[in-house]
């Protein structure tokens, strides 16, 4: 029988180089520890160089000496670059923006998902490449099309347009029940039938915000309906392997697909992550993907399939890793529930667009920082073996959904500085900061298991999401709510009564009026002990209903009236934030809160030092992770054992600077103490 272990690779993308470097690579690859690599990505146009003429000599000799070597295969579908045959031949497949611009063929990704060309097409070549690879030993995975969403999330074209009415008649059965959700009485956008419907093209001022809320979904449907034609091949004709679609679910990097969606229908969740380099901790927004991911994932293991080695090169300025931050961000996505780390790529490419994105093998070759940490870090992940088939353990919950986001995004909200990835953002920096691992859950999941829930942002919250929120909170759950939440249905339209309309019973408050801020303008809270905390962008005139205010506004419009507000509800407590706080202005708050729901707080570990739990049948694994430039010491629950020395650690961790010790832990039960 196999022994688990976790993956370790990259993307490999052999075509760019002469098949002597073949050799070469796999040498290095075995030299690395390199277990899985994913090919054949981009490499429709050399498979099916001409309609319907395949060339798969040199994609067999590739996979057959990858598998000589024992290394594994993640085999892509190559439908996210159609040949330009395929465009010459079918010019309308090339997507169309808003405003009517058709974009053309020299990039990558530039489908229109609705084309039925494109839909034929990919499907033959996915059918081939299931028949010659399907029966292959080397072939782990399969791979299909490339980060679905990005760079193009939508088609504006008559295909589109086509494809949005039938897609509008099986949710609505008919246009009158269309009108009524996007209420198309005002300014007299009534529409006799469906035939009259087109997408939300460019218009002289603001659109209808339904339709275009309505067509953020329809768009995201349609990637999914390709990907599902896909698998469903691939199930059919190489039935028992597993069927993946790489995501990026980072907030920082895309904000276009239902990513709750799309994780019930791959058999593998895999993400891509990159460091976004805008001056904030990196590190946290790294933890905060590797949550989500999981968590998109029901809390089972998943893959990180791309991340890199160093910089990237497709980002305003992009700084070069530093020393052992290669193997501290990849052992982060591990403790955080990926079964291994890939990277893009393997070998730096000499040509095209990503010459200057950093590999596994760098321009350099292997006297370089790069390469030595690479092997480093394969011997590593090959000793962590035994944490593979683990779960991470999480202390808390927060509330996100992709429908809320996109609604939130249209035009003409009260204010343009209220964002809900940047209230996501803080509001889990400000948990990463009370060293408490977070599960994303959707509004409407069970919410039975954590003893605090925080809603950073949600503004569309339906009657289910309404109800499950008094639900959890009645049963002795504690929930934090932020500002501008359950304002409007799944419609977007706004909930009758008064705001915040599907969580005024449980906050126990109700909103007169919203009071944005003026750029560079702040307020003023003073709360218990005479603490003082400073907000911007947002105010409300809140009204308690129930709800004691804990922190009130000392300046502004809003002076006097409740800021934040505790409510006892039931046999639980729900808070309310009504104004834009920091992480650091937050964690008062948060500290209340988790109070009220028995989170003990971790003043024995430093700030920017994470300790991360994953457990399983192979025992209880704890993750110390040192992002400063300081030794760091970890309290120990349990004594225990390093994997792979063998060397017994209790009582006190000592964590090198900007580095990473794993302890299996004795006592499989002291992570939960």
């Amino acid at each position: 029988m196999t022994q688990p272990r976790l993956a370790f690779g990259g993307d490999y993308n052999p075509e760019q180089w002469p098949e002597a470097v073949w050799h070469e690579d796999v040498r290095l690859m075995r030299e690395a520890g390199v277990t899985m690599v994913s090919v054949g990505i981009f490499s429709w146009a050399l498979l099916e160089p001409t309609p319907g003429v395949h060339e798969f000599g040199w994609l067999d000799r590739v996979v057959e000496l990858l598998h000589e070597n024992g290394i594994a295969v993640d085999l892509g579908t190559p439908t996210v670059a159609p040949p330009k045959w395929f465009y010459d031949q079918n010019p309308d497949a090339l997507p169309v923006t808003a405003d009517g611009t058709r974009l053309n063929f020299g990039s990558r990704g530039a489908i229109c998902h609705s084309n039925r060309a494109y839909r034929e097409a990919s499907s033959r070549i996915t059918e081939q490449l299931a028949r010659r690879y399907g029966g292959h030993e080397a072939v782990r995975l399969w791979h299909v099309h490339n980060e679905y969403g990005v760079p193009v999330s939508a088609c504006y074209c008559e295909s589109c347009a086509a494809h949005f009415r039938r897609w509008l008649t099986a949710t609505y059965g008919t246009v009158e029940q269309v009108n009524h959700a996007w209420g198309t009485a005002f300014w007299g956008q009534t529409y006799a039938s469906f035939a009259e419907i087109d997408p939300p093209r460019t218009t002289p001022t603001v659109g209808n915000p339904a339709q275009q809320l309505d067509y953020r979904r329809f768009a995201d449907a349609t990637l999914r309906e390709n990907f599902v034609r896909e698998r469903d091949i691939l199930h059919r004709l190489a039935p028992g392997i597993p069927v993946t679609t790489n995501f990026m679910t980072a907030l920082s990097q895309c904000d276009s697909l239902d990513y709750w969606a799309w994780g019930r229908e791959v058999d593998l969740v895999t993400n891509d992550h990159y460091l976004i380099t805008d001056g904030r901790r990196t590190h946290v927004n790294l933890a905060m993907a590797a949550d989500l991911t999981r968590s998109v994932a029901g809390g089972a293991p998943w893959l990180l399939l791309e991340h890199s080695t160093s910089g990237v090169n497709w980002q305003p300025r992009n700084p070069a890793k530093a020393p052992g931050q290669l193997a501290r961000n990849s052992l982060g996505h591990v403790a955080r529930g990926s079964e291994g780390a890939l990277f893009f790529q393997w070998r730096q490419s000499r040509r095209g667009a990503e010459k200057f994105h950093s590999a596994m093998l760098p321009h350099g070759g292997t006297d370089t920082k790069i390469w030595r940490e690479v092997c480093e870090l394969g011997s590593t992940i090959a000793e962590l073996a035994p944490v593979a088939g683990t779960r991470t353990v999480a202390d808390a919950a927060l509330l996100w959904d992709w429908h809320s986001w996109w609604a939130q995004g249209l035009q003409w909200r009260p204010s343009e500085d209220l964002d809900a990835r940047e209230r996501a953002d803080t509001f889990y920096e400000a948990l990463y900061d009370r060293h408490l691992t977070v599960d994303f859950a959707h509004p409407e999941a069970d919410l039975s298991a954590y003893p605090l829930v925080v809603v950073p942002a949600l503004y569309l919250a339906t009657e289910a999401a309404a109800l499950n929120a008094r639900d959890y909170v009645e049963n002795g759950g504690t929930l934090v709510v932020s500002c501008f939440s359950g304002i409007v249905d799944e419609h977007d339209a706004v909930h009758e009564g008064p705001y915040p309309g599907a969580f005024r019973d449980v906050l126990g408050l109700t909103v007169e009026e919203f009071s944005p801020l003026l750029a560079g303008e702040t307020v003023r809270l003073r709360g218990p002990g005479d603490a003082e905390i400073t907000g911007d962008v947002w105010t409300e005139f809140v009204v308690p209903r129930g709800a004691e205010p804990v922190w009130r506004y000392e300046d502004g419009l809003a002076a006097g009236l409740p800021a934040v507000t505790r409510h006892r509800y039931g046999r639980g407590t729900a808070w309310y934030v009504s104004t834009r706080l920091s992480a650091a202005g937050l964690a008062p708050v948060l500290a209340a809160a988790g109070a009220d729901a028995g989170l003990a707080p971790r003043p024995d570990l430093p700030r920017d030092v994470e300790a991360v739990t994953r457990t399983g049948e192979s025992g209880t694994y704890l993750f110390a992770i040192n992002h400063t430039p300081d030794e760091a010491k970890v309290p120990l629950p349990a004594p225990g054992t390093e994997p792979g020395s063998g060397r017994s650690v209790a009582g006190t961790l000592v964590v090198p600077a900007g580095g990473v010790r794993v302890v299996r832990l004795d006592d499989p039960c002291a992570a939960d103490r």
